[in-house]
């Protein structure tokens, strides 16, 4: 069992040997260990011991001299890792010389420099060890690995058993040798009792999930297997019901449209910003009182009040809302955060009143929080979490739960959302925030110091010409830096972590005479190991999780820096971007990475960016039916495709949103009018884009090209 939980335990000794009876007693103390399969390194000093620890997440254990290193030692040790075993050897002290506070210490173990009790010593040390590495394991996981050491017999699903299904065929060895034994060991049935249950939260699910909560600061906590996509629904279908009406972030994930469309809710929507570059702003304050929500009631003949509302938080390039307002101000007995990009928030002082559910209960109300585990923690693809505060109705919550879950739920990814909890609980998990706020500072620091060096043109950062560190710098009505109109003081914070630099291109909102569309700096990322996160016009989002480390922060500085230099020089697209060469030979045969910018750029110029990114979400389109009734439409067959260029007053059958960033732009039920045919417009810049330089097409949710042509489904009856 211990072999499986990990793989290499390493012990460091810091030992300055001074004298040859310790350097005996080590020497003889690191053979036995290496029989207990523990591996030994020799430290000579401080410094490189806190180091390694905070860098090797296999030391499981630090070995030193009580009479050279004694309190200070033991205090960064457990600064960096409260739960790592100490143990100490003395023959100087006595035990009268141990102080209260070394005591509190409680792993930490003392021993005497005795060779006779070398043996005896070695095996309390591996005990204590395998002790440790059981306790950091949080009950789910360490019960399924539990479960794969005493490698049962089953006679039940998954049919692969085990992997062995995979051993019976060439094709399924080399799947099975891939991913290797224990990852097919532990994907088991829900027909193992000593696991619990994931859809009615029993045994050691529901120890996870108590874990969770307390680990998140949560009154209750959920672990999701499809993602916060499934995690949506789940909040939304218990907390509206048909008939009612709900107030929608319009910058809002594709998920909580297909919940309108499962749900028949009279959607009122909350309008947020965009600034030139296209960057997700923020909902105005106003927005969130009940005068405001009352007219909007009032425009659209409703009279049923929202009692659910949906708020996007953080945005996608990174901005918070202070929640605190929301929470307090929104006339609304249930509010829902969709934070699928910030699930690290309670981690980190900074992130305070600007999560959903930091601060204290509100009164009468439930706020949910969904979180997308595997974005930014550490989580298998699709992990997510709800967390809740206030009271609700477990039993009546579980039905949506179920109904969204599937009955055979992936046990591995159950895990890995448990396991990412435990990463960050106490001294680790701010270790881990610590290290990623730090590493994106550095990043900025250092493009602005390159800015500075540099001739000509360079990225710029996004943020605040003057910040702190560490801080979420608020965005203010008098700073230009962050492109938005008419913003409300101290609403909005941007994240260090989430890092958005800016390209050539636009200048006090306007388009300037050259540019350099983010796009093509993102292929040739792209071309040389680095993917962006999202690309506007002209801004890449790159994000600095607790994943990256000072050499990735070092090769993305590289790759752009590359960029700026094959660009400067002017250098062939066939050369520098092969795979797009690839798209079209003949296209891009003698093109040079400036001729292919500044059509790009002239592309964007033509439909006036600045003006679609300002105009095109303050009018939104008419809503003729919800969500809900156009799907039924759907369902029987009432639609119809036209071209894209004559969608102007047809009733959209599906949604249309195009990635980045992956918010609608139109939504089912809803159709365009002259009053807001700058959407349209935008739509045409991206396709023509696509159209016109081969490999820069916008994939776009909802249209489907035919021959050249784009076509949007629509509305041909209304029953």
């Amino acid at each position: 069992m211990d072999q499986i939980l990990m793989k290499q335990k390493t012990a460091l000794i810091l030992s300055l040997n001074d004298s040859r009876q310790k350097i005996v007693v080590f020497d003889l103390l690191e053979k036995k260990l290496n029989e207990e399969n523990i591996h030994v390194r020799y430290i000579d000093n401080l410094e490189d011991i806190f180091a390694i620890i905070n860098n090797n997440m296999q030391i499981c254990s630090v070995i030193f001299d009580w009479d050279v290193f004694s309190t200070d030692l033991c205090q960064e040790v457990e600064r960096i890792n409260e739960n790592m075993p100490l143990f100490a050897f003395t023959n100087k002290h006595l035990p009268t010389d141990v102080t209260l506070a070394d005591l509190h210490m409680l792993r930490l173990n003392f021993f005497e420099f005795k060779l006779n009790e070398i043996e005896l010593i070695s095996r309390k040390i591996s005990l204590v060890i395998e002790e440790y590495i059981r306790y950091i394991l949080p009950p789910l996981t360490r019960a399924l690995f539990d479960f794969v050491t005493e490698a049962k017999y089953t006679y039940c699903t998954p049919g692969h058993l085990g992997g062995t299904a995979f051993l019976k065929s060439p094709t399924g060895a080399i799947f099975y040798d891939f991913f290797g034994s224990n990852t097919f060991q532990a994907d088991v049935s829900v027909s193992v009792p000593e696991l619990g249950s994931l859809l009615d939260h029993s045994g050691k699910h529901e120890e996870a999930e108590q874990f969770i909560a307390k680990v998140f600061g949560a009154d209750k906590s959920y672990m999701v297997t499809n993602g916060t996509s499934t995690a949506n629904k789940i909040v939304g279908m218990y907390s509206v019901a048909s008939g009612d009406t709900m107030l929608m972030d319009r910058n809002c994930h594709k998920s909580l449209t297909h919940l309108m469309m499962m749900v028949d809710v009279t959607p009122l929507y909350l309008n947020p910003t965009r600034n030139a570059y296209g960057i997700l702003g923020g909902i105005p304050q106003s927005e969130f009182t009940e005068s405001a929500i009352n007219k909007k009631m009032e425009q659209a003949g409703i009279s049923k009040k929202p009692e659910y509302a949906v708020i996007t938080n953080s945005t996608y390039d990174g901005l918070f809302y202070d929640t605190g307002f929301i929470k307090e101000t929104l006339p609304c007995k249930t509010i829902h955060f969709d934070s699928a990009w910030v699930p690290y928030t309670n981690f980190h002082p900074i992130y305070e009143g600007k999560a959903g559910i930091s601060g204290k209960k509100v009164s009468d109300k439930v706020i949910f929080e969904t979180q997308s585990t595997h974005k930014c923690l550490a989580a298998f693809s699709q992990a997510s979490m709800i967390h809740v505060k206030g009271h609700i109705d477990e039993s009546r919550f579980n039905e949506p739960f179920m109904m969204h879950t599937s009955t055979s739920p992936q046990y591995n990814m159950v895990a890995s959302c448990e396991t990412a909890a435990a990463m960050m609980k106490g001294n680790s998990g701010k270790r881990l925030m610590i290290n990623a706020i730090e590493t994106a500072m550095n990043f900025r620091e250092q493009i602005a110091k390159l800015a500075k060096e540099v001739n000509g043109w360079f990225y710029t950062v996004w943020e605040p010409e003057s910040i702190n560190w560490p801080d979420c710098w608020p965005l203010k009505t008098e700073d230009s830096w962050h492109g938005f109109k008419d913003i409300d003081d101290h609403h909005m914070f941007l994240d260090p972590i989430k890092v958005t630099l800016l390209l050539p291109g636009l200048k006090e909102n306007k388009m300037s005479d050259e540019g350099i569309p983010a796009s093509l700096v993102a292929k040739f990322l792209d071309e040389h190991g680095v993917i962006v996160e999202k690309t506007g016009p002209y801004s890449m989002l790159f994000l600095f999780t607790i994943g990256i480390d000072k050499a990735k922060s070092l090769k993305l500085i590289r790759t752009l820096v590359d960029f700026k230099q094959a660009y400067d020089k002017n250098l062939k697209v066939k050369d520098m971007l092969p795979n797009l060469y690839s798209e079209n030979p003949h296209f891009y045969n003698i093109m040079t990475l400036q001729t292919l910018a500044k059509g790009l750029h002239n592309e964007m110029a033509k439909f006036d960016l600045p003006k679609l990114m300002f105009n095109a979400f303050d009018d939104l389109p008419k809503m003729v039916m919800t969500p809900y009734q156009a799907f039924q439409e759907v369902i029987k067959g009432n639609t119809r495709d036209v071209l894209l260029k004559d969608l102007l007053n047809e009733v959209c059958a599906h949604m249309i949103l195009p990635y980045p960033p992956g918010v609608p732009l139109i939504l089912p039920g809803e159709k365009l009018t002259e009053q807001n045919e700058v959407v349209l417009d935008f739509l045409n810049m991206l396709v023509e884009t696509g159209q016109t330089y081969p490999g820069f097409e916008t994939d776009i949710h909802g249209l489907e090209e035919k021959e050249g042509e784009y076509y949007a489904t629509v509305i041909t009856q209304q029953t």
